[in-house]
């Protein structure tokens, strides 16, 4: 069978398509040709790469290039809008197609209202990103029941792994705070540092993947969440990330106008306030009832290995 990734040498895609070449899939990458999978890994020889760019061959054009690759699986990693996602879904209507994978994400939740969340709570996204992509599992779950359209939606939630920044203890993307942490010196968390954060490795986020293409009947129709098993308040993430670089915790804790003063940087607040505003805890009982979603890593785990990508790339100096 062949698969058509889009968007292949990202986050996830770096860990999905050698797992799809260890399965015997035919594989094809798109991508705008620009940058290389985070790890290497021989597998990718066998992979055939097809540069397409939505911007430069424009919406229709698009999707009819990829309808006319003929794939069994889509498995779409960068649609980030309805109208993408229903000139996708229209271009795809009359192939052979099988299943399309459409890339959600636990942004489209929004606010938390009940913990764990189950992926079927009412929406209350927070920001456009999660607007769209909320509007997006939408509309194609509304063609699955009408239309019979084969798709599921997989919500990944903070993707963490080697090669790239991740979500920090105060929720934003500054490497700074791994800095200081490192060298013992102290950090200011938002209000008392309850809020949470649910990030997830890379490889677990493939293994959603692959397993709703592996139980193909048991995920159609439906919406998985991709995240650890545990998810981390931002006042736990700091404290174990001063044990692992073996200093004694030193954090205070701010009101949240007292910290946004602080910090002093309007886009660096912006991103804390709608990681903690949202403070998700996500389950994945249904990924481990229908399609045997067991993650590798723990949330913490996966911070580590990132954290040390980040150490052995020289962002953060020891």
């Amino acid at each position: 069978m062949k698969v058509v990734v889009i968007g292949g040498s990202g986050h996830i895609g770096t860990h999905l398509i050698p797992k799809l070449v260890w399965a015997g899939f035919t594989v094809v990458n798109i991508s705008r040709g620009k940058s290389k999978p985070y790890t290497t890994d021989r597998t990718w020889n066998e992979v055939e790469n097809v540069i397409l760019d939505r911007e430069k061959d424009g919406q229709g054009n698009f999707e009819k290039k990829i309808a006319d690759l003929g794939a069994d699986i889509v498995v779409d990693l960068i649609n980030f809008t309805l109208e993408d996602t229903r000139h996708m879904a229209e271009a795809l209507k009359n192939t052979n197609l099988s299943h399309y994978l459409f890339c959600s994400s636990i942004w489209a939740h929004g606010t938390a209202t009940t913990l764990p969340a189950i992926e079927d709570l009412p929406r209350y996204p927070l920001c456009e990103y999660g607007k769209e992509k909320a509007a997006c599992e939408a509309y194609l779950h509304s063609l699955f029941r009408k239309e019979g359209f084969p798709e599921t939606s997989v919500l990944p939630g903070q993707i963490s792994g080697a090669g790239w920044n991740i979500i920090n203890p105060t929720g934003n993307i500054d490497p700074m705070i791994f800095q200081k942490i490192a060298h013992g010196e102290e950090i200011k968390l938002p209000n008392l540092g309850m809020e949470t954060l649910h990030h997830v490795h890379a490889d677990d986020v493939a293994q959603v993947f692959m397993n709703c293409i592996t139980h193909r009947n048991q995920a159609l129709g439906e919406s998985f969440h991709a995240v650890s098993a545990d998810s981390v308040t931002l006042l736990g993430y700091a404290q174990a990330m001063y044990r692992w670089f073996g200093k004694e915790p030193r954090i205070s804790f701010l009101s949240w106008d007292e910290w946004r003063k602080y910090t002093d940087n309007e886009e660096l607040c912006t991103s804390t306030y709608l990681h903690i505003a949202r403070s998700g805890h996500y389950s994945i009982e249904k990924g481990k009832r229908l399609i045997e979603y067991y993650p590798r890593h723990t949330a913490l785990e996966a911070i580590k290995e990132s954290v040390t990508s980040m150490i052995e790339r020289k962002i953060i100096s020891l």
